[in-house]
């Protein structure tokens, strides 16, 4: 039986239709998908996204416990503050992708992906020596309030902290609705906005309020949409533990000269030779819709396949993200991708499709499905 997360009766009453996400019962859209992605980049959607796994750590010795566990350098990651951060196997595969936060206390925390929760938490629990993992995901709870007026609708309902000072990937405690909780200005969408991690007891009360200033509730697919647009990735498509960060466009976040860290000896033979294949973004006609795990070709010879796809509703067609030949498709290649019937066609681009209102590049943002 799947899980649910605290607000389930709440989805329930608002006619979401749900479905199974990675163990979890969750809404994938309440009334429908280009209304709730237009609610996002427009106003502010309101995601319910418990299902994530929220750890903390405790001991001493926690932050040297961190630095050797991912593969980014939290050395410069200041009390406050958040960083996007890779954990990988000794081979250098990707086990997850994960946001780590460095509460205004100075204590360290993460938020890391519902399918691999459990995964992760015995992997940081074998590496851990003397530090103490501990799963904090059935006492609290995670609301992403993502879009361009996200801060403005936000900030009446917020008390003892201000929104407006909270730099991208900031982090702040303070009241939302009463309610204790930790703001960070995060989100998976390429749009301004804040996630929320709140005592599960109490988050139905938030959830309310912000539904009531005018936040329009949104589900799964419109927060898939939403990503894919900002070129950020899927964990399970566009990386896992067969892919290196090389090979998933992310090898910003491996800081190879901060110290030894899992994967790092492998990672750096990756860096010294290039990776044999790299993830490419395919714009596609108004038709055709590139879909996961379909076939990928130039000129009839496969190069590759695709790792993520959708229509998205901004740009009036289908776009996607492809592991391919590394060197086979720059930008500007003309391609053939699989279809149910016949072969549609696809443009190689850079990434992101889109840059919303997120304060910063979205190239750095998370992280986490």
């Amino acid at each position: 039986m799947p899980e649910r997360t605290p607000l389930y009766d709440r989805h329930r009453a608002l006619g979401a239709r749900l479905v199974d996400f990675a163990g979890w019962e969750m809404p994938q859209q309440y009334t429908s998908v280009r209304e709730e992605h237009a609610a996002v980049r427009g106003a502010a959607g309101l995601f319910d996204v418990s299902h994530m796994g929220r750890v903390g750590f405790r001991g001493t010795g926690v932050a040297d416990y961190l630095q050797r566990l991912v593969t980014n350098d939290l050395s410069g990651v200041a009390a406050g503050h958040a960083q996007y951060n890779l954990i990988c196997n000794p081979d250098g595969g990707v086990l997850d992708d994960l946001v780590v936060y460095r509460l205004p206390d100075g204590s360290w925390s993460a938020v890391v992906n519902a399918s691999n929760r459990e995964k992760d938490v015995a992997w940081m629990r074998a590496h851990a020596g003397g530090v103490e993992v501990v799963d904090r995901s059935q006492e609290t709870a995670l609301l992403a309030l993502q879009g361009p007026r996200a801060e403005g609708l936000l900030a009446p309902l917020t008390t003892d902290v201000e929104l407006a000072e909270i730099p991208y990937f900031g982090v702040a405690q303070g009241q939302v609705a009463g309610v204790t909780a930790t703001i960070s200005r995060t989100g998976y969408t390429g749009e301004d906005g804040f996630e929320l991690v709140l005592p599960a007891t109490d988050v139905g009360g938030v959830w309310d309020a912000l539904l009531a200033a005018g936040a329009v509730p949104a589900g799964l697919a419109a927060r898939d949409v939403c990503r894919l647009e900002a070129g950020l990735r899927l964990y399970g498509n566009d990386m896992d533990e067969a892919t290196n960060p090389y090979q998933a466009g992310l090898g910003w976040t491996v800081k190879l000269d901060k110290g030894e860290f899992i994967g790092r000896q492998a990672l750096a033979r990756v860096r010294e030779r290039g990776p044999d294949r790299v993830l490419v973004g395919l714009r596609c006609g108004e038709r055709t819709i590139p879909r996961h795990g379909a076939a990928v070709s130039r000129g009839g010879e496969r190069i590759g396949v695709v790792t993520s796809g959708t229509h998205s509703f901004f740009l009036g067609g289908g776009i996607g993200m492809a592991s391919v030949t590394a060197g086979a498709a720059p930008p500007g290649t003309q391609l053939e991708i699989e279809g149910r019937g016949a072969a549609g066609s696809a443009e190689v681009v850079k990434l992101p499709f889109y840059r919303g209102s997120v304060k910063t590049a979205v190239s750095s943002a998370k992280p986490a499905g």
